[in-house]
């Protein structure tokens, strides 16, 4: 390959990238305008949630009063979830197109000889609990990664540091 042609390639990146940071723009401004709603099977309670699953809006038919507070309880726990899957669908789907053309971009490890592949190292989120305080489900050891440092020196927190100069020095 010539020197014009990497130069050429390259550019074609550049202005790829830019043409994906304009289009996150775009998408990340639509998304703060979802919504989700969700309403339970049997219509007594509707929840709308944003776009970060934030409950902005509770409604309850008029025979709500037929239910006990628990039982009501647990139906607006359930109906906000639904909104909440709701508008992490929509959410999904307007990113969608972005993460078709990011794969389609070149990786940097591709463009630069020799850079790692860092998508590969990003580690992935577990999954969220729905389960309520308390719940079995949340007492479930933790199994996953934990971060070890190896170039670390040991300190003795449990001795006074003596004070060497500045503010507290007698001096001032």
């Amino acid at each position: 390959m010539t020197e014009q042609q990497d130069e050429g390639d390259m550019a074609s990146i550049i202005d790829a990238f830019h043409e994906q940071m304009q289009a996150i723009a775009k998408a990340q401004q639509q998304r703060v305008k979802l919504i989700g709603t969700a309403t339970s099977r049997d219509k007594m309670v509707t929840v709308t949630v944003n776009a970060n699953g934030v409950v902005i809006e509770t409604k309850f038919s008029a025979s709500i009063g037929e239910m006990s507070y628990d039982e009501i309880a647990k139906l607006v726990t359930k109906t906000a979830q639904d909104a909440a899957a709701d508008v992490a669908r929509k959410s999904h789907a307007l990113a969608a197109p972005l993460t078709d053309r990011r794969a389609r971009l070149p990786k940097l490890s591709e463009v630069i000889e020799g850079m790692p592949d860092f998508e590969r190292e990003i580690p992935l989120e577990p999954p969220v609990s729905t389960a309520p305080p308390g719940a079995p489900e949340r007492a479930v050891e933790d199994t996953g990664a934990v971060m070890t440092f190896t170039d670390v020196e040991d300190f003795d927190h449990s001795r006074k540091a003596e004070p060497t100069s500045g503010i507290s020095e007698s001096s001032w």
